[in-house]
């Protein structure tokens, strides 16, 4: 079963002056000459993304779309027409945004976040900015500490609401912000805490002492490739921490106090040294 929008590995079946059919149990599906790997012989099974080409026939590509089927992805709009806007999205042919499923109407170069979908009327792959009523947080799949997935959704007074794992929302209050960010920015995060009506407040990085034994290797690594010695300490600006470091002053004094009970290194009047 051949899954449009999606990657499918598939057998080659023969090969032709203009590329390779692979095996979808009927004609053949398509891979262009210029997408064909080096060397590729019949029999052999290759990774592909099969989507409907302009002329409606499915095609397979070895290129790597910015999304999949079910992805929330921020695209930019190439041009737009009366009847929709067409989105970049890594491939020849360009991901189409039908004017009824644009919340304020696109316009050429901008940026937007949207979800792909497969439309049911003509079975092709399709984007939409509507497609808030696809997240709930009536039934979580998720858990407390839990590693997850998160996009940046929208601007409040609080923070920012956050997408997790394409299916739930979460909050990401600026106390846990420590770098700048925006909308359709992703990055990984974890489950803080989650309240009684299933409301979900989210911390970027990963949770307590996890994310302290990731970042001493960090620590240890930059004070080798500095001789030994960084001007960064408690008293340290948290943005020149998280410029350098790539963490926040939270996690920075975290690790650095576990490094000092290791004795791996030294706390100095201005900075630390590693022993």
């Amino acid at each position: 079963m051949i899954k449009t929008g999606e990657y499918n590995t598939l057998k080659v079946l023969r090969q032709v002056d203009f590329g390779v059919y692979l095996d979808d149990g009927a004609e053949g599906i398509l891979l262009p000459k210029r997408f064909v790997p080096a060397n590729v012989k019949p029999g052999d099974e290759l990774k592909v993304f099969v989507y409907h080409d302009s002329d409606d026939r499915l095609i397979a590509t070895t290129q790597k779309p910015l999304g999949i089927l079910g992805d929330i992805v921020k695209l930019r709009a190439v041009s737009v027409t009366p009847q929709g806007a067409f989105m970049d999205w890594g491939l020849m042919k360009d991901l189409f945004v039908a004017k009824s499923q644009q919340l304020t109407g696109m316009l050429p170069n901008g940026e937007y976040l949207v979800k792909i979908y497969r439309d049911e009327q003509t079975n092709r792959i399709a984007a939409t900015e509507r497609f808030d009523n696809t997240l709930s947080n009536d039934l979580l799949n998720v858990k407390l500490l839990d590693l997850v997935n998160l996009i940046v959704y929208r601007r409040t007074d609080i923070g920012y609401v956050v997408i997790i794992n394409n299916e739930h929302t979460g909050v990401l209050h600026h106390n846990e912000i420590y770098r700048s960010i925006g909308v359709g920015d992703k990055f990984e995060g974890f489950i803080k805490k989650i309240y009684s009506d299933n409301k979900i407040d989210v911390a970027a990085g990963k949770p307590g002492y996890q994310r302290v034994e990731d970042e001493a290797g960090k620590i240890l690594r930059l004070l080798a490739e500095n001789d030994g010695y960084l001007p960064y300490y408690d008293k340290s600006d948290p943005e020149e921490i998280y410029e350098f470091f790539g963490m926040s002053k939270k996690t920075f004094k975290m690790t650095v106090g576990n490094l000092f009970k290791q004795k791996k290194i030294s706390l100095e009047k201005t900075g630390i040294k590693l022993i």
